[in-house]
Order: structure tokens, then C-alpha cells, then sequence
């Protein structure tokens, strides 16, 4: 059977539009050393968020059109586990994603990387650590530092998977050049350094920046925690996303629970505490920031917290692996893989090999659902980001 096709336009979009130049980076003064006062036995000193600020401006549309075409969103928590998957008649196997978690948060479209993506992907993160090696980061606006930091950590994060694909548990693989465990392996270089993911959070993001905010810009590639963003975050849009991100994750299932007479939130937030959450009281009063009325209830009437098992299953559509009784999704009419809804209706397919796998017509299917009870139970089932501040003559707030 031949596979459905995908667009020309599709690939060239999804390629990140990489054509060798550098990324794209205004300023208003040249680049130059970072701050040489820093403690020089110290690798991430260089690193440490600079008050002599300097304006430069990095330009991430490349990447903002890759999350465009290539996240699929999920929409917001119902706070109801997702059913147990039935194996399809004939078989006691269920395919694709099963976990409880699997209607919440964002899931990437791994299955439709090939290899000359998986290459943009590749020269995109090196675009990046250009740039970073360039310009002076500790001595951008803050926002500037941040959204560039969160932006290299997940793209990072989405080529390591990208090239392992596919996969079923990223916890189940090694990454980077040492075979380390995806957190701690050495993706990326700035300057002569070499940076993990985590190192990137807790060495550089965590220790810099006081809002807790933060943790809900780094995606782990993984079910169990914050979403990818469908847009890349700059310094205009980084507050308002990482708010988003925060309200999304804290009112789901794998953000806070409830069972076994404790409030069971998610082991981000342990990862978190050193530097965010002294104490209990410290974590609620953060939860307390985003949640709905009913997530809200659940905190006050539970004394006692615990940190829940993390669901380290990839977030993409198949986990991994579509149903082998057919392995093609098919495009919808001009939409493409990032259309939304995902185009898996069958009437889009022009002839029998070209119908979509049944694993992720299945999961596309309990999204609608999910949906339309989210509608009935008045969750906002989306939002739209408009602008970035300039029309109304607003600075965008600065993420301290």
C-alpha cells in the first residue's frame, strides 16, 4: 500500500525554512563578551541574567511555523481520565496511546518527520547556538533571555526525540554523544559550553528567574508534562504563554490530583522546589494562581500533599508505533498536519490505501468528544493570541 501524500508545501514549511543563513538577530549595538565579573570557575556564570541590558531582538519564525504545522493541541482538561483503550477485534493488543493523560496537553506529529526534516531540525538547533554564542545573552532583556533559553531547550528536546523516532518512552532511550538519559544529555553548545536540558532549567532558567512560571516553558516530550506551545515564545508573548501553559497544566489531571487522602501533584514540581516552593504553603499558594473553582476545592479540602508518578510516555499521536494494520494518516483537503482538527475523516481519502490509521483516528475521536464536553461544562476550549502589545502602546510585561 502507498503512504498518503504530503504536501510539498508541508515539507518546505515544516524544513523551518533553514537555507544556511544565520538566524535572524537585530540589535542595537554590536555583540560582546559576557559579563567578565562572574566567578570564573564557574561554566554557567556566564549565563547568570546581566542589569546592564542591551536591546537585541531574535527572530523564531522559522520555529513558530514548525509548532504550527507539527503540534496538535488537545485543548484543555476535563479532569476525566481518558477510558481504557478495547483492543481491536481479533487481537488482544491495543495500539497507539492508552495512557489516562492521553487527551491532555499537546501532542507532536512525530510519524510525519522524515529524514529531510529531521536535517532542518537539525541545522535549526546549530542556527540557535550561533546566535546564542553570538549575541551577549546575559545582557539581553530578560524576556529576551528567557524566551531564547526556553525556546533552545524544546528545540533541543524535539530533535533528540525527532532522530530516535520512533520510540515509545523517551526515559527507555540514551541521547547525545554520551548515550546520557534525555534530561542530562549534552544537546546543545553556547559558547564552548555544553548544556543538557536540565542544566538549561535549574543552572541557567530556575536560578535566574523568581517567577515560578517558568517551569511550564520546558517541555519534556513527554505525556506527563507541560505542553509544547503551537507558537514559539518571544520576548513580546513569553508572560502570556508561560500564564497559559501554567493554567493548562495546573488544572489537569497531571498537574493535581487527588486519592489516597492526599493532593497528589505532579513530581514537577519537586524537581521545582528547591528553587520556587519552600514549603507546602509556598506550592498551594502557586497552584492556587491558576486553578479553576473546582481544582481550587480540591487543594483546600486536602491537608496532606505528594508528588504523583511522572507519565514519561511521548507525547506524540501513535506512542511510536501506529496500529500495524494500516500505518498511513491521511491529509485532509488542503490542510495539512497541522490543521485542527487533525484531517483523519476518512472522506478526505481519495481511495482504500489512503485511509487514516485507525490508532489515531481512535484518539482524534475522543479529542471531539473531550471537546464538546469541555464546551458543555463552559472550559474555554482555546485561546487566541492576538498582537504582541504594540498596537494598544503596551511594553509586554517583564518576566522577573
Amino acid at each position: 500500500m502507498r503512504p498518503c501524500h504530503v504536501p510539498r508545501s508541508l515539507i518546505l514549511a515544516s524544513a523551518l525554512a533553514v537555507s544556511g543563513a544565520p538566524l535572524s538577530a537585530h540589535s542595537d549595538q554590536g555583540p560582546g563578551a559576557a559579563n567578565s565579573a562572574r566567578a570564573p570557575n564557574d561554566r554557567f556564570a556566564r549565563f547568570v541574567p546581566d542589569p546592564d541590558n542591551r536591546d537585541h531582538t531574535i527572530d523564531y519564525r522559522h520555529w513558530d511555523e514548525a509548532l504550527g504545522y507539527f503540534v496538535i493541541p488537545m485543548g484543555p482538561s476535563i479532569r476525566d481520565g481518558a477510558r481504557r483503550v478495547e483492543p481491536r477485534l481479533g487481537t488482544r493488543i491495543s495500539h497507539g496511546q492508552t495512557s489516562r493523560f492521553r487527551l491532555e496537553g499537546n501532542r507532536v506529529a512525530f510519524s510525519y518527520l522524515g529524514d529531510d526534516i529531521r536535517a532542518a531540525l537539525s541545522e535549526y538547533r546549530r542556527d540557535l547556538e550561533r546566535v546564542g554564542s553570538t549575541l551577549p545573552l546575559a545582557r539581553l532583556a530578560r524576556n529576551e533571555q528567557l524566551a531564547f533559553w526556553l525556546n533552545l531547550h524544546n528545540v533541543a528536546i524535539f530533535e533528540a526525540l525527532a532522530h530516535a523516532y520512533p520510540l515509545r518512552d523517551p526515559s527507555e532511550r540514551t541521547f547525545g554523544p554520551e548515550a546520557a538519559a534525555l534530561d542530562d544529555a549534552r544537546l546543545v553548545t553556547i559558547g564552548g559550553t555544553a548544556l543538557s536540558p536540565r542544566d538549561i532549567r535549574e543552572k541557567i532558567v530556575y536560578p535566574g528567574w523568581r517567577d515560578p512560571k517558568v517551569i511550564y516553558g520546558f517541555w519534556r516530550g513527554t505525556i506527563g508534562g507541560p505542553s509544547l506551545q503551537r507558537l514559539a515564545f518571544t520576548s513580546d508573548n513569553v508572560d502570556l504563554l508561560l500564564a497559559l501553559a501554567a493554567e493548562e497544566f495546573v488544572n489537569s489531571l497531571r498537574g493535581v490530583e487527588a486519592y489516597g487522602g492526599k493532593l497528589r501533584v505532579s513530581a514537577l514540581y519537586d524537581e521545582a522546589a528547591p528553587f520556587y516552593f519552600e514549603d507546602d504553603e509556598a506550592l498551594r499558594g502557586h497552584l492556587l494562581q491558576y486553578t479553576r473553582e473546582e481544582v481550587a476545592a480540591l487543594i483546600a479540602r486536602h491537608a496532606k500533599t505528594a508528588y504523583a508518578p511522572f507519565e514519561t510516555a511521548i507525547a506524540d499521536l501513535t506512542l511510536g508505533k501506529g496500529d500495524p494494520a494500516l500505518g498511513f494518516v491521511c491529509g485532509g483537503a488542503g490542510g495539512g498536519v497541522g490543521a485542527v482538527p487533525l484531517a483523519i475523516d476518512p472522506a478526505f481519502c481519495t481511495d482504500e490505501a489512503s485511509r487514516p490509521d485507525p490508532a489515531i483516528a481512535r484518539l482524534m475521536k475522543e479529542r471531539a468528544i473531550k471537546l464538546e464536553r469541555a464546551q458543555r461544562q463552559g472550559i474555554r476550549a482555546g485561546t487566541v493570541v492576538l498582537g504582541d502589545g504594540a498596537a494598544t502602546g503596551e511594553r509586554p510585561r517583564e518576566v522577573r
